[in-house]
């Protein structure tokens, strides 16, 4: 009589013998199987995310357009800001060199149509190469 499967990989364990590999990569793949059949998306807090589609293509038109304004300035060199819109609200971040290229690119920012607001906390104000830091 032949003994199963599990029985002789108990016997094995308790005699102290290597269990094939393809035994535990079956067990790897069966348990990475359940953790992602198990894994749910979370729901996103209202004003996460965008709320359509069209406000998705809508935001992409608008940080297209804030990133040409703030590029075309003869001014201040904006090339190392992101701009990120989220319903209408430009989230600029990176850095500027002078407090006064950050209000000009708050400034510019907003004055793009279809811009509701623009959040600036995460554009940092960058001297002599180091950063000072977060501005508020």
């Amino acid at each position: 009589m032949r003994p199963t499967e599990a029985a002789v990989t108990a016997r094995d364990q308790t005699e102290g013998r290597r269990v094939s590999g393809t035994r535990w990569l079956a067990v790897l793949i069966a348990a990475a199987a359940l953790a992602v059949s198990c894994a749910t998306n979370l729901p996103q807090p209202p004003g996460a995310g965008p709320a359509s589609a069209a406000q998705a293509e809508a935001d992409e038109l608008l940080a297209n357009a804030v990133y040409a304004k703030l590029n075309a300035n003869p001014t201040y060199y904006f090339r190392h800001v992101d701009v990120r819109l989220q319903n209408g609200v430009a989230h600029l971040s990176g850095y500027v060199w002078s407090t006064d290229a950050l209000y000009a690119a708050r400034q510019i920012a907003q004055s793009v149509p279809g811009v509701t607001g623009v959040v600036t906390t995460q554009l940092e104000l960058e001297r002599n190469g180091r950063s000072n830091g977060v501005t508020r």
